[in-house]
């Protein structure tokens, strides 16, 4: 079963529980991909929508944050409730360990040598790695590596 058929299954089960915080969430996550495939034309793949999910849970840890500094604790608890019911959608984080194997093997593979190679590596990781690490630590860690 593809990650859209997930969401609207997803979708009717809150609507008969009658659950509106996770029914106006997946609406949103449903409406992202639907302007998503107006806008470029085409029909999206569980990859890309993998992304747009992504793209959402960092989004609301940013406002959440931003509402924390604000002063405004209820508006935080609702972009936090929100963050749960997308990751329900996500494949399970990687381990540190794993990520480490697969930088090791992301670099043995594309042949990484120094920086210049940086492109190759992040090429070869991100299909493997999406929605399942953080981007950007997962970019350091590379550097760290190649500068070695």
């Amino acid at each position: 079963m593809s990650l859209i058929d997930d969401l609207k299954n997803a979708q009717k089960d809150a609507m008969r529980a009658k659950d509106k915080l996770r029914l106006g969430t997946i609406r949103m996550a449903l409406a992202a991909i639907k302007q998503r495939e107006i806008d470029e034309r085409i029909e999206l793949e569980d990859a890309d929508i993998l992304g747009i999910i992504t793209k959402m849970v960092k989004q609301r840890v940013d406002a959440a944050g931003q509402f924390e500094d604000a002063g405004r604790q209820e508006l935080a608890d609702q972009e936090r409730a929100e963050i749960v019911i997308l990751q329900d959608f996500l494949p399970k984080a990687l381990s540190a360990s794993e990520l480490d194997a697969l930088i090791e093997q992301a670099l043995t593979e594309t042949g990484a040598s120094g920086m210049q190679d940086m492109g190759k590596v992040m090429g070869w990781l991100k299909p493997k790695v999406q929605g399942r690490a953080d981007m950007g630590p997962l970019s350091g860690q590379i550097k760290a590596k190649l500068s070695a």
